[in-house]
């Protein structure tokens, strides 16, 4: 990282930001849960009576201090730096959902965690100095290369398809299609966060770039994008399991930012080979703790994991209600926890 103020601040800025939206995962889950429970419609189907849940407020306010934390983040360092800490907001809502939501971990978790900040290590350490910004006119210029145009392009068509083609069909049986929306959308809310969170740092100094229309677009895709992926979020969150939600969105988020910010502000022009090899080694050492928690979740005891609009277990089917809606007696153990199983007699 260097002896540079700027990326400290960044850097700082960026672990409470994990801290805090690592916690949130946890609160809005909860207050989902307490709102299909009092009504019996998930927001996974479309239901919005979370909104009048105070817990999920609260989880959202979480939320927001973590996004502005970070928000800030990027007007000091680049997202080279800032976006792969969000590991942390990984092993921060893991260990909270084994205590608090009961979806337990497996035990090489503390392997994963140690692996998330030994890679977070190797990437501050070699993160890029920020190329210096004058005006936001400089970033307009970097956001309209031809390069950047063409993954914009990219990234539009690819939501398009996913929110209307692949959502309907398999959003609540595929884990991939909801976080798929929230990563491919989130890249770009990053870029103009940053666009926008400079042009705010400047104006602060002095240099005021309020006058400029390009600053007021981007504040515009910042929160086209941000609502987008918070009603998609909802919906992961609320359909599978939140250990497989959180590496799942990180891996894809992490990987489609640090491309476009490489594309847009060129992050790794300057550096030595040597350090954007390290860069990249830690952030594999980073994917692969996420993924690794990913696949070492016990999946026999977390059906979320597949949806909740699949077939239900065997041991369930032999509880099914009888014609007149009650629930059929059995001895035999159900493998879905008390919650759960209440929430699915509610809703089938």
């Amino acid at each position: 990282m260097g002896s540079s103020e700027d990326n400290l601040k960044g850097f700082i800025l960026a672990l409470s930001s994990s801290v805090f939206i690592g916690a949130s995962f946890i609160i809005k889950k909860k207050g989902l849960r307490r709102a299909a429970a009092a009504t019996g419609v998930r927001a996974g189907v479309g239901g919005h009576a979370y909104l009048l849940e105070p817990l999920w407020w609260a989880g959202m306010i979480t939320m927001i201090i973590g996004e502005v934390a970070n928000f800030v983040a990027y007007a000091f360092a680049p997202a080279v730096l800032v976006t792969p800490l969000g590991a942390l907001s990984i092993i921060v809502s893991a260990v909270l959902a084994h205590f608090i939501l009961q979806e337990k971990l497996h035990k090489l978790a503390i392997l994963v965690c140690v692996m998330c900040i030994c890679g977070s290590i190797i990437i501050v350490t070699h993160a890029p100095q920020e190329h210096p910004i004058t005006s936001v006119i400089e970033i307009w210029n970097m956001a309209t290369q031809t390069a950047f145009l063409l993954y914009v392009a990219s990234v539009i068509v690819l939501v398009f398809i996913l929110v209307f083609h692949f959502a309907p069909q398999c959003g609540h049986t595929n884990v991939l299609v909801f976080t798929g929306i929230c990563s491919l959308m989130g890249s770009l809310s990053v870029m103009s966060v940053k666009a926008l969170g400079t042009s705010l740092k400047l104006t602060f100094e002095g240099n005021n770039q309020l006058i400029y229309p390009e600053t007021w677009f981007f504040l515009l895709v910042v929160v086209t994008c941000v609502v987008t992926q918070m009603n998609y979020l909802n919906k992961a969150l609320d359909t599978f399991n939140t250990a497989v939600v959180s590496p799942m969105y990180y891996v894809m988020f992490t990987t489609l930012t640090i491309l476009a910010s490489v594309i847009m502000f060129k992050d790794w022009d300057g550096q030595s080979g040597g350090d954007i090899i390290s860069e990249i080694c830690g952030f594999i050492v980073v994917l692969s703790g996420t993924i690794l928690l990913h696949v070492t979740k016990d999946f026999e005891k977390s059906p979320s994991f597949r949806g909740n609009y699949v077939p239900v277990s065997p041991t369930l089917s032999t509880q099914l209600r009888g014609g007149n809606g009650e629930l059929l007696s059995n001895d035999e153990e159900d493998p879905s926890s008390p919650e759960e199983l209440r929430l699915r007699q509610e809703l089938y």
